[in-house]
């Protein structure tokens, strides 16, 4: 196959935005509706698909541009001599959150070249999670001898956080209409995508089947965030326990655990609880649990009392110490 670069006629040292680029114009350029009964276009079009699927990928284009890997994104032999074994029976790829796939251009080409019909995600117990098979790009097998290499199909689930931290498995109901269990592993990141070999559209002239890549998306969490391997949290608590300390209960995405709050604590302090974060890996980040002073809901005459009868000297001094004031 041709270099990736000059199949989207750009150098090497063309930036991602470049990459997109490049791929948005020819595939405009290349729809069918513009090229009717054209064999030759619907060809072009699948190495084009392929070509920008590896370079808009930061990790996969560098692996290619050290000849890790080759222009069908299979491993090569050490030192890149050689093709490896036929590809990745599982891989992941990182994609950014905000930058799925881009096949917006595309899409009525894919509509009238590809006859696929998405099926729905679901979860455990059949509870839907969304999306269908979103796409699909074809890789050329094996040049001058007619084989071709079936689609890949892409499609999209969506996981709880807590799941995206600890692991689980999903049913995945893929455009066939087979249903297959994916294993989500634990601390699997926003846009990360899982390869499922040879699951994707058939092989034409006894072509390999394609594969299906499945783009696990993290729902949001009303009070988790993650950061890396850390996770951090924002702990209400009250005034009383703010003043005396004590123990208390955190919940964790993994169990809620027992935390000691420091006596005289400002909101705003900060604990770490050490090997509470993400696991991937031989690597184990940290949970971060912030205190936030809460006042009662409702006006408090006692509490207001309290105040009242404080010699503290207030929140003036406080600023003060702080330069604001």
């Amino acid at each position: 196959m041709t270099d990736l670069y000059q199949i989207l006629g750009i150098p090497r040292t063309a930036s991602e935005a470049d990459v997109k680029k490049a791929y948005r114009k020819l595939a405009k350029d290349l729809h069918p509706d513009r090229n009717k009964d054209n064999p030759r276009v619907a060809e072009r079009f699948k190495e084009i698909s392929a070509a920008y699927g590896i370079l808009r990928d930061p990790e996969q284009r560098a692996r290619y541009d050290r000849g890790e890997i080759d222009e069908q994104g299979n491993e090569r032999g050490f030192a890149g001599a050689g093709a490896g074994g036929g590809g990745y029976s599982r891989a992941y790829r990182r994609s950014g959150p905000d930058e799925p796939f881009d096949m917006d251009d595309a899409s009525d080409i894919f509509s009238e070249f590809f006859r696929f019909t998405g099926g729905r995600n679901a979860g455990k117990g059949g509870k839907k999670t969304g999306g269908g098979a979103r796409s699909a790009r074809g890789k050329r097998a094996s040049a001058g001898t007619g084989e071709q290499r079936g689609l890949d199909i892409t499609y999209e689930i969506t996981v709880g956080f807590e799941e995206s931290i600890t692991g689980g498995t999903r049913r995945l109901r893929l455009s066939d209409g087979r249903a297959v269990d994916i294993k989500i592993p634990a601390g699997i990141q926003n846009g990360q995508v899982i390869r499922l070999a040879k699951q994707g559209g058939p092989g034409m002239g006894g072509g390999p089947k394609g594969d299906a890549l499945v783009e696990v998306r993290v729902a949001p969490h009303p009070y988790y965030h993650r950061e890396g391997l850390d996770i951090h949290l924002d702990l209400p608590i009250s005034i009383d326990e703010a003043v005396l300390g004590g123990d208390i209960d955190v919940p964790t995405p993994r169990g809620r655990l027992t935390v000691r709050i420091p006596k005289n604590s400002s909101s705003g302090r900060r604990l770490r609880l050490k090997g509470k974060g993400v696991i991937r890996g031989e690597d184990t980040g940290n949970m971060y649990v912030t205190l936030k002073i809460m006042l009662p809901s409702e006006r408090n005459e006692a509490l207001e009392k309290l105040m009242q009868e404080w010699p503290g000297g207030g929140g003036k001094t406080l600023r003060r110490k702080a330069g604001l004031a």
